[in-house]
């Protein structure tokens, strides 16, 4: 509701470069961030923890990634599975890539990968019949839940931003 009774415009800079020099913040629901990757939650989501991961750099198309940012990129979405399932233990997850506004993609400007925890059961009528969706968790708990682990990561990889 907060945003649907926003009275600003929403600001047209690019989600994923929020919080510059930020390993995390909460108001960007910026989760983690090193020199090579970011992990956003994302603020429209389909199911509870799903997280928005891409690379630091911005780039649109995966053809322009680095040997070491792909590398990076697949090894935070393999965490960020690893941390959803101790923290939401889903059933199963959705991983994906919307590459270009054609496929999909809601910021076609910077690559990101879509990570969505499942669990049996979890669709109904409402999203199908008028694209609603129901969150049974408020995302701000679901950030404090996860941000731990993340910051865990951060200490234990010993990434720099």
């Amino acid at each position: 509701m907060s945003y649907i009774q926003e009275q600003d415009p929403p600001d047209k800079s690019c989600i994923f470069e929020t919080g510059p020099g930020k390993k995390h913040e909460k108001e960007s629901l910026l989760l983690c961030r090193d020199e090579k990757t970011v992990v956003l939650l994302n603020r429209f989501p389909y199911a509870n923890g799903h997280l928005l991961v891409a690379p630091s750099r911005h780039i649109a198309d995966i053809s322009d990634l680095q040997p070491d940012e792909s590398a990076a990129l697949f090894d935070m979405i393999r965490e960020s599975v690893a941390i959803l399932r101790k923290n939401n233990n889903p059933d199963g997850f959705n991983v994906g890539l919307n590459l270009g506004a054609v496929a999909g993609a809601g910021h076609p400007d910077h690559l990101h990968f879509h990570v969505v925890p499942r669990w049996e059961g979890d669709h109904n009528f409402m999203t199908v019949l008028s694209e609603v969706r129901t969150i049974p968790e408020h995302i701000e708990s679901t950030f404090d839940q996860l941000l731990p682990d993340f910051q865990k990561l951060l200490k234990s990889n010993g990434k720099k931003i």
